[in-house]
């Protein structure tokens, strides 16, 4: 009963989380379009599913991912092997990305955009072995206590003198290449691995130590696909390529809610599912390896980790389902309607509103703001995180648009916006940092990056004189960019004014 009372929790949660994006959609169709969508009751079914689907997926989460991550984490302590855990933790970073759904999509874009001078599969081996490394490393900070700041801004400082020497066709298709590698099934196993490490070990915190693996994960790979872009573009002639804008964009693939399957649509379904269960059995064969072959020890509670396994897997498939149906299609009518409109003040506020309410409906920052709530025992509230994180990717992807409709280089927004991150970071509390990053990379998931990349590249091709892979890339970027900022900014005013107050902080 107990298990029925939180599901209906979860669903109650769900309804409270997506009732920004009806509104958003609601109010810029009948009042500023002023069109009754065709198809509305496809769509409210659909929105009715990704309910359904939020709720499912977290509640798998705290059956099955949070508790086998924790688990792992503090064997892995009691055996006391760092090496140990550092192949762990590279082989469950590689496992998790490497079969990423949005990063599949993202990498064939742009081998496709790119006619061929980028390798769809040489970029998802090198952002999947970047993830590996990058929780190797973090999982090397935890346990040595170092704080996360100077790997944040020596990270950082990599990444904007790269930026700076990278070819413009790369640079937004490797911020982006970070953004997605934080996903809805990632996030959380990364930080379980992370918050269970910090929690099993004398002299760690959870809020101080437990968060940060997510933040180096976006990091990474920022830095090695412009190494590889600076490669590729100085090694290939340049006149034998020329840069596509005529692609498929990226919202029109996989457009079909289920593709039928030998003209069945329950085996479309069916077949459906089970890619679904081929994207996350990267992570499940990396977690039982580990479990009966290096821990030699059963799962605990083994029928209720498979069970929210496959609550995971079933509630984000209808999650997934339930977009296609309720908001891809009404998202991008919507953007060319908005660009054809007079002047583009429209096109700024709806860049803003979906931003803040995609973010506020998004699964992983819910889950990550429960769990901060939780470490942080009342110092932090959950909800405040959210709205903080929701209004950082509201301004950044409204930035973002303006530089597409501005047509300006995406390096100078870039640079600017990580030299003031690393400014922040130096002076923000030690506690909020390793959040502050994490919250960043939670912002780009199976909600948000959909809707922005359709978003991106509908504008890239409709606004005259733009092209798809140097501007259509990068608003995931910019999603991720000033999330960080709203919340080190909270806290450093907070802490300015407990200061003032003369209180303990």
């Amino acid at each position: 009963m107990d298990q029925v009372r939180q599901f209906w929790e979860q669903l109650r949660h769900s309804c409270w989380n997506l009732l920004p994006i009806v509104l958003v959609v609601g109010v810029f169709q009948f009042l500023i379009l002023q069109q009754v969508p065709e198809g509305v009751w496809p769509m409210v079914f659909g929105l009715l599913v990704v309910v359904l689907g939020v709720a499912l997926f977290l509640q798998g989460l705290e059956l099955g991912v949070f508790p086998i991550g924790k688990s792992l984490s503090n064997e892995f302590a009691r055996k006391g092997s760092l090496p140990l855990l550092m192949i762990f933790g590279f082989c469950l970073g590689f496992g998790a990305v490497i079969a990423e759904p949005a990063l599949i999509a993202v990498a064939e874009q742009a081998e496709l955009v790119s006619e061929g001078r980028i390798n769809a599969l040489v970029l998802r081996m090198l952002v999947a072995s970047s993830v590996g490394a990058v929780v190797a490393l973090g999982i090397v900070r935890i346990v040595l206590g170092h704080s996360l700041h100077w790997y944040m801004i020596i990270g950082y400082i990599l990444v904007v003198l790269v930026t700076f020497f990278a070819p413009e066709e790369i640079v937004g298709l490797a911020y982006d290449s970070g953004g997605v590698t934080t996903n809805i099934v990632t996030v959380p196993l990364i930080a379980a691995l992370a918050l269970g490490l910090a929690l099993s070990l004398r002299g760690r915190t959870a809020l101080l130590h437990g968060f940060g693996l997510v933040g180096l994960a976006v990091m990474v790979p920022m830095i090695s696909v412009q190494l590889y872009g600076i490669a590729v573009y100085s090694l290939v002639d340049p006149a034998t390529v020329e840069a596509a804008s005529n692609g498929i964009p990226l919202a029109e693939a996989n457009e079909e809610v289920v593709s039928p399957t030998a003209g069945s649509l329950l085996l479309g379904m069916v077949t459906d599912l089970l890619l679904m269960v081929r994207d996350v059995l990267p992570i499940i064969a990396v977690v039982l390896f580990f479990q009966y072959l290096v821990i030699r020890k059963p799962v605990a509670h083994a029928q209720r980790v498979v069970a929210g396994f496959v609550m995971v897997v079933v509630g984000l498939y209808a999650f997934v389902v339930g977009l296609k149906l309720g908001l891809f299609p009404i998202g991008r009518s919507m953007a060319e309607q908005l660009v054809a409109l007079d002047g583009f003040f429209f096109l700024y506020l709806f860049a803003f509103c979906i931003g803040f309410a995609t973010t506020m409906a998004e699964p992983a920052l819910i889950a990550i703001g429960r769990k901060a709530e939780e470490a942080a025992r009342g110092q932090l509230n959950g909800n405040l995180i959210r709205l903080l994180v929701a209004l950082g990717v509201a301004i950044g992807i409204t930035v973002g648009v303006h530089r597409i409709i501005s047509g300006d280089s995406i390096h100078y927004y870039i640079m600017g916006g990580y030299a003031l991150v690393i400014v922040l970071t130096a002076l923000a509390p030690k506690y909020i940092v390793a959040l502050a990053y994490d919250l960043g990379g939670v912002t780009t998931s199976e909600v948000t990056v959909p809707l922005v990349t359709a978003l991106g590249i509908g504008l890239a091709t409709y606004i005259d004189g733009r092209d798809v892979l140097i501007d259509g890339f990068g608003l995931i970027a910019f999603a991720s960019i000033f999330p960080i900022v709203t919340v080190m900014l909270y806290a450093i005013a907070a802490d300015m004014v407990a200061r003032f107050r003369g209180d303990p902080v």
